[in-house]
């Protein structure tokens, strides 16, 4: 289940324009015992991410505020060079002050993304909180729904597991409510100190491997 669960967190802030669950049809003949779920589906539609994405805005509106005011200025420096830009550009391709005004809209925009990510960290870390804590029941909640749908073989799709399946197949929705049930909603704001499961894991095999170190030097004694 932990190699499921991997790509979650790489699909980040996209996960939630999965689109909507849409329901199985009936089939006269399957095959039993096969199951096809969408994690990434699972937990965009779940009750706690879509909670969370609504309160989120409302929990952080200082800092999007902040940011999205940020962005504006950012885009009214930036608008008036890159028209420059492309006006010289087009009278002199060859001028030889483009690359020095390409590398300064270039600086700019940089430092401005730079700038815009570090204002948005706390939402960011919010969104992280939030998926992980949904991860940490996704496991069960797909356990619970194989029981309960007799199902001993899942599949999934958005990792190229399969190339097609029948509908009928489709466990997604019973993996949603059994999520839901587990977890209706996730806590918003990350405690003081809190880190996602990915640095924690890097930070304790750093540990792991100083303590390696430490063991493997020879003792010294003085005389």
């Amino acid at each position: 289940m932990k190699t499921l669960l991997k790509p979650l967190l790489a699909i980040g802030v996209a996960i939630a324009a999965v689109a909507p669950i849409a329901a199985a049809p009936a089939a006269a003949d399957t095959i039993k015992g096969i199951g096809v779920v969408s994690l990434p589906a699972v937990v965009a539609n779940s009750n706690a991410f879509k909670t969370a994405e609504q309160q989120r805005g409302t929990t952080y509106k200082a800092q999007i505020d902040q940011a999205e005011a940020r962005r504006k200025q950012i885009a009214d420096q930036l608008n008036p060079l890159v028209t420059k830009f492309n006006a010289d550009q087009k009278a002199n391709p060859k001028n030889p002050a483009l690359a020095q005004q390409a590398q300064t809209i270039q600086q700019i925009n940089q430092s401005g993304q730079q700038e815009l990510q570090q204002l948005l960290a706390p939402v960011a870390l919010s969104r992280a909180y939030v998926t992980e804590q949904i991860e940490d029941k996704l496991d069960q909640a797909v356990k619970n729904a194989a029981s309960k749908k007799g199902v001993s073989l899942i599949l999934d799709p958005t990792q190229g597991a399969i190339i097609y399946a029948d509908g009928a197949y489709n466990i997604t929705q019973d993996v949603l409510n059994e999520l839901n049930t587990l977890l209706p909603t996730a806590q918003l704001v990350p405690p003081q100190g809190w880190v996602p499961r990915e640095v924690r894991e890097q930070q304790a095999q750093q540990q792991a491997a100083q303590g390696q170190q430490q063991q493997q030097q020879p003792a010294t004694t003085g005389r």
